[in-house]
């Protein structure tokens, strides 16, 4: 079969190397940053899951069922679920040349947003449904997400979607700088390969929240 037409959905061989769950281990006495959750004052933060970027990449088609486990389940436990959807302003073609920023000014004018979001997602009355003009979605002034959040007396962030390694990463950066406690969902995040993948889960576990899969992060969410 042709690679570049296989469009089955596909979940990453993730994993973070085991000198780095040493280390943190050392530094604090366990593994994980949060072994604790609120649901009530917990967001499922679902990043760019929309037809333009899920269609073209098996990864995304591949985190879709966990990201609606997630949002099943922190929902039915008083959590908030949030979907952030990407909105202009028209990429540069300077930076990425005409035809790819074509490609990228992929906004649906005048549409309801949660029309734009992949369709095999249920979104409820009482969801957060937000677009955001920058690669993160709690950059001050480029979406209205924290804002939303703190409304809601949200003080952690489970970090999913697309692409791992730009707009997710980005967006669990940000958040951790804001004082939220971040824990992004390893195998609710999707990029364009296996490698990218990873480095962002280093990264982030590293330094910026947790990691965590969706069977550990639906167990804190029962058990809390």
């Amino acid at each position: 079969m042709n690679q570049a037409l296989d469009r089955r959905p596909k979940v990453h061989a993730w994993h973070i190397q085991e000198r780095e769950y040493a280390r943190q281990e050392e530094r604090r006495g366990r593994r994980h940053a949060y072994e604790h959750i609120a649901p009530a004052t917990t967001a499922l933060v679902v990043i760019d899951m929309v037809p333009f970027f899920v269609s073209q990449s098996p990864y995304a088609l591949g985190v879709v069922p966990n990201i609606a486990r997630l949002a099943a389940g922190l929902r039915a436990a008083g959590g908030t679920v949030a979907w952030i959807l990407p909105t202009g302003p028209p990429a540069r073609s300077e930076f990425y040349g005409p035809r790819v920023a074509e490609l990228f000014d992929h906004r649906a004018e005048g549409a309801p947003l949660r029309d734009r979001l992949w369709p095999r997602f249920r979104v409820d009355d009482q969801d957060i449904v937000v677009d955001k003009t920058a690669a993160s979605a709690f950059f001050p002034g480029r979406c209205r997400l924290p804002h939303l959040l703190d409304q809601r007396g949200i003080d952690t962030v489970l970090i999913t979607g697309t692409v791992t390694n730009v707009c997710c990463e980005s967006s669990a950066r940000d958040a951790g700088t804001l004082g939220y406690r971040v824990i992004m969902v390893a195998d609710a995040n999707a990029a364009r390969t296996d490698q990218d993948h990873n480095a962002t889960l280093h990264t982030i576990y590293r330094t910026f929240g947790d990691v965590r899969p969706t069977t550990d992060v639906l167990a804190l969410v029962r058990n809390s």
